[in-house]
């Protein structure tokens, strides 16, 4: 693969020109993601999906791998929008850890939004962990901070590969909240919510309304906040290798 002159430009300053990629699990994640210097992926919230798309990956076009998304929480103290920085990620017998460090600035700038970050570890999932009462025991197994269905799978790619990692994640629904089954099996193949069936669900079973809505309104507001860490993952302001 040949270099533009921009590339070789930033190669002249001794600065990786090769793309970061970002490992999402919904499009709403992927879309804000998305943009120069990233390459992105969207799982769909599947593990089995992931691991595919990560096979037929080649490793050597990129310098670096990101999960960039929203989480359960598991430490009581978070709530939605509360953000994560990693330190390491853990699941089952595997336990990776974060090797890049995030642009200080950046972080600074996104606390003066009233914006919680906060630095611990992430718990891997195979499904949602959507059971409060699952939710507490993972916490006490694992003491990580949150947990999704992405960060273990690119943190091993990242491992396998040589290549350093780090994650960002949101609290989207808090270790109090129960996520209805409904919004478990709402989200489709291509990663977005199948309104049509949430409205089936709803008609069904009205009870569930207010639990959707109080669902949707925390995923809201971890979109948010997501969206402002956006600049955690601007090329190499944003994405800096702890040994270098």
């Amino acid at each position: 693969m040949s270099l533009g002159a921009e590339d070789e430009a930033t190669a002249d300053k001794g600065i990786d020109p090769r793309p970061v990629l970002i490992v999402t699990g919904l499009v709403q994640e992927a879309r804000i993601a998305a943009g120069p210097g990233m390459v992105v992926i969207c799982s769909s919230s599947d593990p089995k999906q992931l691991r595919a798309l990560l096979t037929v990956f080649d490793p050597t076009t990129i310098r670096g791998v990101i999960s960039f998304g929203v989480a359960g929480g598991l430490d009581p103290s978070l709530k939605p929008g509360d953000i994560v920085l990693a330190t390491e990620v853990v699941a089952g017998d595997g336990r990776w850890l974060a090797e890049l460090s995030l642009n200080e600035e950046v972080v600074a700038s996104v606390a003066l939004r009233r914006r919680r970050i906060i630095r611990g570890g992430l718990a891997g999932a195979e499904e949602v962990v959507a059971a409060q009462a699952r939710k507490a025991a993972l916490w006490l197994q694992t003491g990580a901070k949150a947990v999704d269905m992405e960060s273990h799978i690119a943190a091993a790619y990242a491992a396998d590969a040589g290549l350093p990692f780090a994650a960002l994640r949101v609290i989207s629904d808090s270790a109090h909240r129960s996520l209805p089954a409904l919004a478990k099996s709402a989200i489709r193949p291509d990663g977005k919510v199948d309104l049509r069936k949430i409205f089936s669900g709803v008609v069904r079973n009205p009870r569930t309304l207010s639990a959707l809505v109080s669902t949707g309104i925390d995923f809201n507001r971890a979109l948010r906040s997501l969206r402002g860490c956006r600049g955690f993952l601007l090329g190499s302001e944003g994405l800096l290798a702890a040994d270098l």
